[in-house]
């Protein structure tokens, strides 16, 4: 989708229609066959004066509204005009070339699947493998429900967005959501103060539970460097002690903040060193050891695991 996403490759659609057609499908998330039937009163707005797509979803047989950007208004403006000067007030936004004189008849949506191929051939779309990849448009529909997921965005605010009848048809981009961020999880290497691999086997009859565990640790112990694996019901007995902490996990994502803590860490040791505040040089000298180690394990490809072998 970045690829997709250029603007060095949307400016390979020359033709004002595939122009307009293809970005709004990614941002809208509609299906090509509501998409091919817009009309020329698909603008609405709110009392703030916010602009919305509207549509028939013609799944579901009934009219839906989608919020736009305004760069996505402006395109159907100008859209809008074209095709009014051209067919009147029948015209609808993608007619067909042929045999339309009143502009009512849309595009056929297998000449938008040949239009799409076409377009993503010229602009050389690859997967992470290198190896060319075939795209449909309904995998734009996809990709916005993933991402709103992915940012966050609440269910139901999802499920309006895609006009779904159902809450599972939303709920099953949260299990995809949460299936890729937990194969993350598994594949990051995760270390605790000492350096050593800190993690429960894949396999592991307590994975899908250390899983939760993570989850809910986040929401009820969130630290700016890492996570807390103590089991929930109990309560930490130290105050900010995280970096001597033997249940303290990390992961790769967090280096940039062990550094600058590493490096706050090394100044106030060495004002305390000029001082003579040997109290403040001991606390702060553990802290750094277990930061030198953590950042040096983390910056390593090669850890072997040597977690609780009964736990596998």
């Amino acid at each position: 989708m970045v690829q997709l996403e250029l603007p060095s490759n949307l400016d390979k659609l020359t033709d004002p229609r595939w122009r307009l057609l293809i970005p709004l499908l990614m941002e809208t998330g509609l299906r090509i066959t509501d998409a091919l039937h817009l009309g020329q009163d698909c603008i609405v707005r709110d009392h703030q004066n916010a602009p919305y797509l509207r549509y028939y979803n013609r799944k579901m047989k009934r009219e839906a509204l989608v919020p736009i950007t305004e760069q996505l208004e402006h395109d159907l403006t100008t859209r809008i005009d074209a095709v009014h000067r051209e067919h009147g007030v029948s015209g609808i936004l993608f007619p067909r070339e042929l045999h339309n004189y009143t502009g009512a008849h849309p595009i056929n949506s297998s000449q938008t699947f040949k239009i799409l191929n076409d377009w993503t051939n010229a602009c050389d779309i690859r997967n992470e493998h290198g190896h060319p990849v075939h795209v449909t448009a309904h995998q734009f529909r996809h990709t916005l429900g993933t991402r709103l997921i992915n940012n966050d965005v609440p269910q139901e605010v999802v499920r309006k967005i895609l006009d779904h009848s159902s809450t599972e048809m939303t709920a099953h981009y949260a299990r995809l959501h949460d299936d890729t961020v937990r194969r993350h999880w598994e594949r990051a290497r995760k270390v605790d103060i000492h350096g050593r691999a800190a993690a429960i086997s894949d396999s592991s009859a307590l994975a899908d539970a250390a899983w939760t565990k993570h989850h809910l640790g986040k929401v009820t112990a969130a630290l700016p460097n890492g996570y807390c694996g103590l089991p929930l019901q109990k309560s930490c007995p130290h105050s900010n002690a995280c970096l001597t902490c033997a249940v303290f996990v990390t992961t790769a994502e967090f280096l940039p903040q062990h550094r600058e803590q590493l490096d706050h860490t090394r100044g106030i040791i060495e004002r305390a060193e000029k001082y003579g505040q040997l109290r403040i040089v001991e606390m702060n000298t553990k802290v750094a050891e277990n930061l030198s180690t953590i950042i040096t394990a983390l910056e390593t490809t090669d850890i072997t695991p040597t977690g609780d072998q009964d736990a596998r």
